[in-house]
């Protein structure tokens, strides 16, 4: 199993544990992308934290925010997850979602001669270049697991065999449902983090703009949040392009002791904040799936999750202007969804499924050789 981003990895956590857990399955784990970047947390730390193995390291992409930078990290990403999997010879190779860092281990796998696993194909959400890479992670892939019925009817639409799907739900939620079933009380003091102030979650990562309209819109959003009389919590980017802007308006504010800023957040505090928060604010695939089913309305920002399936009426669209963003958050503190109700994006069992597919898939040819469909 390959993971590449914080985020990734918090999702994929119960998909690790229940992979491990199998008797027909054993796990190795590969480890890549912004896990190995200072200048995002060195998040690897966590993974070592939380007690798994790491089978290898593989470096990509650098501290750089450019597009050149990006695709010297594909590059180098491709080839160092080609001798991983040389070595570790797995039988399937699984990545998750719409990232560079899935883009480049599939394209690894393939050429390698490994089977490949491709969680959450098939969703729609515009981003950078997101809805390229997730679609030609689909065409590369032999075996399916998408998050939706939406999205596995788009997977056949591409001209994959019906066999090779397998609808599963997504898999951030099965954390999610372990914390309302057991009614954990949040590990931490709000105040540790927003003083007596209510606060809204942020989350924005760019999204086609330069460095300087991404620091621009960034300020914009740190404003609203602030002039709606929240106190603002937000965490670091993803290393898309465009990155350097969102973090100087982040440091800028942080100086200024307007913001409240972390690289990166353990996926049980991030989940305890996100529960606790009045809203989150941002353009992150968390607000559309995640926020709703821990009872947290969310405004979703601009054009970067842009044609994905909302899991509730509580997630709110906006504009990226002063004005739509305080509107936009006013109208969602208004709303509470209820939490733990069972979403489009299913029951939080992701991660057994999955396990129990890959543990019951044969290894056969008509596996591995595939067809078009139409």
């Amino acid at each position: 199993m390959v993971t590449g981003t914080r985020a990734e990895y918090g999702i994929l956590r119960t998909v690790l544990s229940a992979v491990d857990a199998h008797p027909k399955l054993r796990l190795q784990l590969v480890v890549t992308g912004m896990h190995l970047v200072r200048k995002f947390g060195y998040t690897v730390d966590e993974i070592r934290d939380d007690g798994w193995r790491i089978d290898a390291r593989v470096p990509m992409q650098t501290h750089v925010d450019n597009p050149t930078a990006q695709t010297h990290g594909l590059a180098r990403g491709i080839a160092g997850l080609g001798r991983a999997f040389n070595i570790l010879e797995p039988d399937f190779v699984v990545v998750l979602g719409d990232r560079i860092e899935a883009f480049a281990a599939a394209s690894a796998a393939v050429m390698c001669r490994r089977l490949l696993a491709h969680i959450h194909g098939g969703d729609v959400a515009t981003g950078d270049i997101d809805d390229s890479l997730r679609h030609a992670i689909t065409k590369l892939a032999h075996v399916h697991f998408p998050a939706t019925q939406d999205a596995a009817r788009r997977i056949g639409r591409l001209g994959e065999d019906a066999w090779r799907i397998h609808t599963v739900g997504a898999p951030g939620m099965d954390e999610l449902r372990e914390q309302l079933a057991k009614r954990k009380t949040p590990k931490f003091d709000a105040a540790e983090y927003a003083g007596d102030k209510k606060y809204a979650l942020l989350l924005r990562h760019p999204c086609t703009r330069s460095p300087t309209e991404e620091e621009k819109r960034t300020t914009q959003l740190i404003d609203a949040v602030r002039a709606e009389s929240l106190e603002p919590l937000i965490i670091y980017p993803n290393s898309d392009p465009g990155n350097s802007g969102i973090i100087r308006a982040i440091e800028r504010a942080q100086k200024q002791g307007r913001v409240r800023a972390f690289r990166s957040l353990p996926r049980n505090l991030y989940l305890s904040l996100l529960q606790n928060a009045e809203v989150l604010v941002g353009n992150s695939s968390s607000g559309i799936i995640e926020a709703a089913f821990l009872g947290t309305p969310a405004v979703n920002v601009g054009l970067r999750q842009a044609g994905r399936l909302r899991a509730s009426p509580a997630v709110i669209d906006a504009a990226d202007s002063p004005s739509a963003l305080r509107r936009a958050i006013r109208k969602a503190r208004k709303m509470r969804p209820r939490a733990g109700t069972r979403t489009a994006y299913g029951d939080g069992r992701s991660g057994p499924r999955i396990a129990r597919i890959l543990a019951a898939t044969k290894l056969t040819d008509r596996l591995a050789f595939k067809r078009i469909t139409y």
